[in-house]
């Protein structure tokens, strides 16, 4: 057996649920199919791999990136996540400068926004 070839879950704590699958399912227009016995939201990713969003009320969101989504072109994607209420991070640091939301990292263009819960998610493009 190798992992290499498997389906991965992706489990990402946050504090409420309902508020959070809103979010994703509207916001981000993630494919939710349905709530497990936990009361964990369920989305369907591509290549049959599932984010699953933990209730967990008291949880902290993590202090670097929980999840990228790779992106045709992202300038793009910020516009139509923008349009849906989507609201994204600019940073003025020595080592991480964005332009229109937007940061270049050698080969790789990448932009981040948080969602209800804190957690950061990011778009990434190769270029």
């Amino acid at each position: 057996m190798s992992l290499t070839h498997r389906t991965v879950s992706m489990m990402l704590p946050v504090t409420d649920v309902d508020r959070a699958r809103t979010f994703y399912s509207e916001s981000l227009g993630l494919d939710y199919t349905g709530t497990n016995d936990e009361g964990s939201a369920l989305y369907a990713l591509d290549g049959g791999s599932t984010l699953v969003l933990l209730p967990r009320p008291d949880s902290l969101p993590s202090a670097s990136t929980a999840m990228s989504f790779e992106v045709d072109d992202i300038a793009a994607e910020i516009g139509e996540l923008e349009d849906r209420g989507v609201v994204f991070e600019d940073y003025d640091l020595p080592e991480l400068r964005t332009v229109d939301h937007v940061c270049v990292l050698g080969s790789e263009k990448a932009a981040w926004f948080k969602d209800p819960s804190g957690n950061v998610l990011c778009l990434h493009e190769q270029t």
